[in-house]
């Protein structure tokens, strides 16, 4: 009987697992390896607050690629919606909570699975501490002290924590007034200072932080730090499907052939009154290919130069969260600074937090009641902790980053990991945020989904 491992309980790991058992026509054993108790959920669909929204119109959230009203059928049974228009609710932008309970449910159908078949399926509660490879199978060396004996292993990691900040004082990471992890609630309860609050960051991760300050009954003021300030952009709701630009892609395209295509149609669309979206949408299905075919010298020049425009672009957020962003600005509760941070340090029990306002260009001494960090997941392995074992796989040489060190240099057809010196191993498999180095798009539910159950068919064919 052969072993599957899946190390990571997430979105991917869970849906990876459903798929593998679904399509198993041999017993096997299948373990996911979780170091949290969020099996299925992960952090993203397990959020501290009820005014947590998803990103994606509950239309098209469904977990299943080949269903695509999976998700909308099931919210539309569940008590709260079901005397609610469900043309409304498809388009609507519903709390991540209610998708953390779908995919728990989704969750407990492979338990079921499992029962009454001659699969075994279950659960390990630890962390892996080290990879070793051996002839034919892999042993994961646990934080339980258990060393797992597996055939295959999917790494199916999620969002590493974010990356502290360059400061002089690197001694402040060490003060309990510091939240690296922006992502439980602790980073935005009990505070007992009358002083600011400060964030690092001013993405996605910052807008939830400043939700959830608000739902815990933060009245003082919040500053917000980062190099491009406040560029966040609100869902519309013109849903244009637009193809004027699509229909001019070419196969091979550089990135200077891509930035010019949306400048023409951008501008084409304003003098209809539309918005730039309808043109970076229309690009979504087709981003994976652009990228597999830029050069090293075009990605590079994408992150220094256009990845900012593109993430405000790409990454919008509900009308109602932008609406409550935009009274706290107006009353002066949230302070949008365009800057560089310079030093974080404490005297007298407060916080010192030194930067230099751009657009003021006047250096700054703020007071603060914590520091929480918000400037988004590390992807550098390099530079994750040294017990972290992608880590010791990387100083090993198992597995090796792509030049940007975004991800892990991955073969996206079979989902192998790569070998430095060529080729790819025959039992190590990872998708997700893994795979942003090759695919640059790879961390949302429109591509999880058909990763997931891609690499099941996959593991599935091998058995």
């Amino acid at each position: 009987m052969k072993r599957i491992t899946i190390i990571g309980g997430g979105f991917s790991g869970t849906m990876t697992a459903f798929h593998i058992i679904r399509l198993a026509k041999e017993p096997i054993e299948l373990f996911i390896v979780n170091d949290q108790q969020r099996i299925s959920k992960g952090v993203a669909y397990a959020p501290y607050s009820k005014q947590h929204l998803l990103n994606v119109v509950a239309g098209k959230m469904s977990a299943f690629p080949d269903v695509p009203d999976h998700f909308l059928d099931w919210i539309m049974k569940r008590e709260e919606f079901i005397n609610k228009d469900r043309s409304i609710i498809a388009i609507s932008f519903l709390p991540r909570h209610f998708y953390g309970v779908y995919l728990e449910e989704i969750y407990k159908t492979i338990l079921d699975k499992k029962k009454t078949g001659a699969t075994f399926f279950s659960t390990i509660e630890s962390r892996v501490f080290d990879i070793e490879l051996a002839d034919d199978h892999l042993n994961l060396k646990l934080g339980n002290g258990q060393t797992l004996v597996t055939d295959f292993c999917i790494l199916a990691i999620g969002n590493h924590l974010p990356r502290n900040p360059a400061i002089k004082n690197n001694n402040f990471y060490k003060s309990e007034k510091y939240f690296r992890n922006p992502w439980y609630v602790n980073s935005v309860s009990a505070i007992d200072s009358a002083e600011p609050v400060v964030i690092i960051g001013n993405g996605l991760t910052m807008v939830d932080t400043v939700i959830g300050l608000v739902e815990q009954g933060w009245d003082n003021m919040i500053y917000s730090i980062s190099p491009n300030g406040f560029n966040i952009l609100p869902h519309t709701k013109n849903h244009v499907k637009y193809t004027g630009l699509t229909d001019e892609l070419q196969e091979d395209v550089t990135l200077l052939d891509v930035v010019r295509l949306v400048n023409k149609h951008r501008k084409i669309l304003s003098k209809q009154g539309i918005l730039v979206e309808a043109v970076i949408d229309s690009l979504r299905p087709y981003t994976h290919k652009i990228w597999k075919k830029l050069s090293d010298n075009d990605r590079k020049k994408f992150m220094a130069r256009l990845r900012h425009m593109w993430g405000v672009a790409r990454h919008r957020i509900p009308a109602q969260l932008f609406d409550q962003l935009d009274k706290l600005i107006n009353a002066g509760k949230l302070h949008i600074v365009a800057g560089k941070l310079l030093d974080v340090k404490i005297e007298n029990d407060t916080v010192i937090v030194e930067y230099f306002d751009k657009e003021k260009k006047t250096y700054f001494s703020q007071k603060a009641a914590r520091v929480i960090n918000c400037t988004g997941p590390e992807t550098d392995i390099s530079r994750l902790a040294e017990d972290n074992f992608l880590k010791k796989c990387l100083q090993k040489g198992i597995l090796y980053q792509d030049e940007l060190k975004l991800g892990i240099r991955t073969n996206t057809e079979t989902f192998r990991v790569m070998k430095k010196e060529g080729g790819c191993h025959n039992n190590l498999f990872t998708l997700g945020n893994n795979l942003k180095g090759e695919l640059w798009e790879s961390t949302a539910v429109n591509e999880l989904r058909m990763q997931a159950k891609n690499l099941a068919e996959r593991i599935t064919s091998l058995l």
